[in-house]
């Protein structure tokens, strides 16, 4: 904390994530399968007595203020810039009682930004456990993560649902997060993939959540499940999806919940095969996951589905956007000896359209939030 003049207290550290199945079901209070990134932000922080707060950060804007400040008492929601994500974390722990005395934080991270690799969520994470750490705050990692979420919806104004929280704060190392997003119980399923390697697509395209569609399909969501007559669309069994789809009149409307109650159906069926050791066959699952949120869910874009479609041509066993969408990357489940082959393929694809060079990265399974020093 070179710029605050002093070291700090202690530095937390919280990862990003990928989304292996179950995109948007969250927003929809169903199951996701998320796992924790070997990349990171590290909150370096310190407290105050005098009710301020002063916030840095080493990737900050070309242009922006090396420090923003404001005071305890005058945090009210709205856009704060790339600092609004710490003081909304700092903002909704006061809103639920905690009493601070003022704070310092100096953010790094090596989360790709815009990637659709939540690194609003592990920023927000490393921050609110730090703070809880030094506060002694008696709150629990799923307290913490519906705080985090808090700041995320109601300070920046982004409708996320809760489950980049929780994995950043929840995953362990060699497992993925299988999380009831209604009920927020959370299982570890082992992911050991052998001779198997799980690999995401960064396409460089990317995507602003509180200005694309985002909201628009929570919406949509929402009126499906109110003309169905369900609390959320997590509530029609993937089972019963043809007879509910029946029962809605506008088609853009039943294209939502289609995707909805059926990847649904995926996250299961992929937990059901992790468990019995048939990782290879998650492949297609993925890969069926990606053409309903291409055709029935319409985030995708083209260089999403670019990488998608020649990475499984060049021999990956499935491949599917994660995140938010229109944007973002793509995560591609292949066998290690085909890597340098989709790698070729993807990279040549993306010059022969002239998209921006994309980065292929390789990925495991990685711990959640904790103090790194």
């Amino acid at each position: 904390m070179r710029i605050f003049g002093r070291r700090p207290e202690g530095i937390w550290s919280a990862p990003g994530r990928v989304n292996l199945i179950g995109e948007f079901t969250d927003l929809n209070d169903g199951y996701v399968l998320p796992l924790a990134l070997p990349y990171a932000a590290q909150a370096a922080v310190a407290r105050r007595g005098d009710g301020l707060v002063r916030v840095a950060s080493a990737q900050r804007a070309l242009g922006a203020s090396p420090v923003v400040e404001a005071r305890l008492d005058s945090l009210r929601p709205g856009s704060n810039g790339w600092a609004s994500y710490v003081l909304g974390v700092i903002w909704a722990l006061r809103e639920t009682g905690s009493e601070l005395s003022g704070i310092e934080v100096h953010i790094d991270s090596d989360v790709p930004i815009g990637a659709g690799l939540s690194s609003s969520a592990a920023l927000e994470c490393s921050v609110a456990l730090a703070i809880a750490d030094l506060y002694g705050l008696r709150l629990s990692r799923t307290e913490l993560a519906r705080i985090a979420q808090r700041a995320e919806n109601d300070y920046v104004g982004v409708p996320t649902g809760i489950m980049d929280q929780m994995a950043s704060l929840c995953c362990r190392a060699g497992h993925l997060l299988f999380l009831d997003t209604r009920s927020l119980e959370a299982r570890q399923v082992t992911f050991d993939p052998f001779d198997l390697s799980l690999v995401v697509v960064n396409t460089g395209t990317r995507h602003d959540l509180g200005t694309s569609a985002y909201a628009d399909r929570r919406r949509e969501c929402e009126r499906a499940a109110q003309e169905l007559g369900v609390p959320a669309l997590r509530d029609v069994a993937p089972e019963t999806m043809d007879c509910a789809l029946a029962k809605l009149s506008d088609d853009v409307v039943r294209r939502r919940a289609r995707h909805i109650i059926s990847e649904q159906g995926r996250v299961l069926e992929v937990v059901a095969l992790l468990k019995s050791g048939r990782l290879r066959e998650v492949g297609p699952v993925l890969t069926a996951g990606h053409r309903s949120l291409r055709d029935d869910f319409e985030v995708s874009c083209a260089e999403l589905d670019t990488a998608v479609d020649v990475a499984v041509t060049a021999g990956a066993l499935g491949a599917r956007m994660t995140g938010g969408g229109f944007g973002g990357s793509v995560v591609v489940l292949l066998e290690d000896a085909a890597l340098d082959a989709v790698t070729m393929a993807v990279t040549g694809a993306f010059a022969e359209r002239g998209f921006f060079p994309p980065e292929v990265i390789s990925v495991v399974a990685s711990d959640g939030a904790s103090r790194f020093v």
